[in-house]
């Protein structure tokens, strides 16, 4: 099977305990995460080689980080140092109709202010045949939009499968902005990541017939979604997560791969949510599984769907599912029940 390199930033995430609000906190529950680093975790857990490549500082905040990678199993030997800062986001979970709320400190991240030539892409990239890139790694400004052009320009001159998940931050950048990068990037993309609002925001490309903020999915738009990317960009694998959310607490959560001009549809989980954030980089963790173990279109859509349905009944950002416990899922075992 081959080897995944991600490439992203590394950050702290703080958070109160349990469903406290941001004012009652007297204390923060410490995760250190990444969207990109969050995929290398989920695929190492179902047994694929996995490495992880940024910038961080010398400092023991870093450190502890990167031991957290390593305890998973990522090989983090080729990130590189600089700069004074690790970026932080602070998270208060939502439950029913109070929505979770974010709050970013990443500016001027050491990845964030990583200069070009730190990174030696055709060394960094060797040994692998997967490269998993994110939009949020271009959001953040400086000179991150070029790098991760050229990084994605040079895995695809290598011969690596290269995929990138949309992931649009509105508190990073604005839809213009993340338009004239993301659509830099995506001559060297194969296999495209996004939800409907990721495409309409980023592409310019709305899924008809379908409205998230009234719970409205249509089947056909996201098919439609997906060829217009076809056509226009010419990426024949394209995947779409579909959440119908209920509330903070439950949502209604399926997917589609679109790959060679035909759509598939995964079954759909009513999940009672522990913690959702990195659902989506789980859910890409399961596709690009999937695809590198030779699954047919039908099998790695609901083996994505099944992985990022797992991850969010967990606390915390990484997923940390086996090969084995996600295809029980996709086999329907769904009832709960105590394994003993």
């Amino acid at each position: 099977m081959m080897k995944m390199l991600g490439f992203g930033d590394f950050i702290v995430r703080l958070s109160p305990p349990g469903y406290e609000r941001f004012f009652q906190a007297g204390s923060f529950d410490i995760n250190y995460t990444g969207a990109e680093a969050n995929v290398a975790v989920a695929l190492a857990h179902m047994g694929v080689q996995t490495a992880f490549v940024t910038r961080l500082p010398k400092n023991d905040i870093a450190y502890a980080g990167i031991g957290e990678l390593r305890r998973h199993g990522v090989d983090t030997s080729r990130i590189v140092f600089g700069g004074d800062r690790m970026g932080v986001f602070y998270l208060e979970k939502g439950a029913a109709q109070r929505p979770s709320r974010v709050v970013y400190d990443r500016k001027h991240s050491a990845a964030a202010e990583s200069p070009p030539e730190c990174y030696d892409w055709r060394a960094i990239l060797d040994g692998f045949g997967w490269f998993h890139i994110t939009g949020i790694t271009p959001a953040l400004g400086g000179g991150m939009p070029e790098i991760c052009i050229e990084a994605c320009r040079t895995a695809r001159e290598l011969g690596l499968t290269v995929s990138c998940d949309l992931n649009y931050r509105t508190n990073l950048w604005t839809p213009e902005e993340a338009g004239v990068t993301m659509k830099k990037m995506m001559p060297y993309i194969d296999v495209l990541i996004a939800n409907e609002e990721d495409a309409e925001l980023v592409l310019g490309i709305k899924a008809a017939g379908s409205d998230v903020m009234q719970g409205v999915l249509d089947d056909k738009g996201y098919e439609e979604t997906a060829r217009r990317i076809e056509r226009e960009y010419g990426i024949h694998t394209a995947a779409i997560s579909m959440r119908r959310s209920l509330s903070a607490s439950d949502n209604d959560w399926g997917a589609m791969l679109y790959q060679d001009g035909r759509a598939y549809f995964s079954k759909r989980y009513m999940i009672h949510l522990v913690d959702r954030v990195g659902g989506g980089d789980s859910f890409a963790a399961g596709l690009i599984y999937g695809l590198v173990s030779g699954f047919d279109p039908q099998h790695t859509i609901e083996y994505a769907a099944a992985a990022s349905c797992l991850k969010q009944t967990m606390e915390k950002d990484f997923s940390l599912s086996t090969a084995e416990e996600v295809e029980k899922l996709v086999g329907g075992n769904a009832t709960g029940r105590v394994e003993r």
